[in-house]
Order: structure tokens, then sequence, then C-alpha cells
């Protein structure tokens, strides 16, 4: 397993060992000593959460607080997703930046995102699947988000079009108001 930190400290690019062969392929797309080793945590992941979304979805940008701040391994298995992470540490010189990545169901990429990071992805392509798995439960208390488009983030979407977005995501509040981490 390959691992890459990206711009943002602690957010890193999970790249497996493929073995492909006229029968198909193979790779272990998760081992705990792997993550132990690449990270320096020891976690659990009692929650996989599976979407499937159409292209031009924009799912986030969501997190959860503190007691159930969630840290997420993510991956897409079919189509095409652009990843991103936003760094919502205020105590971290990275506050507010981004980092962003293409996933898809042939690169097996997976990014992952620690606890203290909002989290979103666009669809690329139709029926893209994303496989997530979190480091603690959904909690609806818990569950914010921040708006996808903030100009301060200035994230680079890749849009052909508008985004599709939930109303809750379209009415996200600014970063200059969300509850951020300590």
């Amino acid at each position: 397993m390959n691992v890459t930190p990206l711009a943002l400290p602690d957010v890193l690019l999970f790249e497996p060992r493929v073995f492909a062969d006229e029968r198909g392929v193979f790779f272990e797309s998760f081992s705990p000593p792997a993550f132990e080793a690449a990270t320096g945590l020891r976690c659990s992941f009692p929650q996989d959460n599976h979407s499937i979304s159409a292209k031009g979805v924009l799912r986030g940008l969501h997190y959860q607080m503190p007691p159930h701040a969630q840290g997420k391994l993510v991956r897409v298995v079919r189509g095409a997703a652009f990843d991103v992470a936003v760094d919502l540490r205020r105590s971290s010189p990275t506050c507010g930046q981004w980092a962003g990545e293409i996933l898809t169901g042939e690169n097996h990429r997976q990014l992952w995102i620690p606890e203290g990071f909002a989290h979103g992805f666009l669809a690329l392509e139709e029926g893209t699947e994303f496989l997530y798995k979190t480091t603690a439960l959904y909690d609806k208390a818990s569950e914010r988000s921040v708006l996808w488009n903030d100009p301060e983030f200035g994230i680079a979407w890749p849009f052909d079009t508008a985004p599709v977005l939930s109303p809750k995501d379209a009415a996200a509040p600014l970063f200059a108001t969300a509850e951020l981490f300590g």
C-alpha cells in the first residue's frame, strides 16, 4: 500500500497494490496494521456507509462534532468522484484550507479524512458508488455542515453544470459562522 500525505496535515491518500490479470483484479482495500502504520491511529470503524449518486450530485461539506466526531476512510467502487476535505480545526495553521483528489472505481484510491475536517464529494459519472468507513456512529445531534461553495475556501470543483444539492447542503452555513473544532 502506497500512502501519500496531501497538502493538509493528516489527510492521506492510500493507493493499494493492485494485481490484475485475465481473470480480473484483486487488491487489499483495508488492513488495520497498514492503516495504523500510516496514520499512527488504532481505531475501529463501527459504521460503513454506501451512497449511489447521479452525475453532478454534490454531497457535503459534512462533519460531526465531539463527542461523536468522525474520521472517514472513503473510496469509490464504481464511477468517479472529486473528493474534498476541509480543515475545520481552529488551532490548525491550515484551518479553512482544502485538499481534493479524484477517486474512481478504476484507480482504487482511498482518502483518509481525520476528525476535525469537513468532507464532501462531487459525482463525476452517472451511478457513482461511494463507500466510507467512519470512526464513530452517525449522530444527528452532532451533525454539522458548511457551505460547499463558500468563497473563503475557494474549492475548485470540476463542474460541467450546476451541481445537484440537497436542501440541507444548499442552506449550510458559511465558514465564518460554522461551528469549528478546538
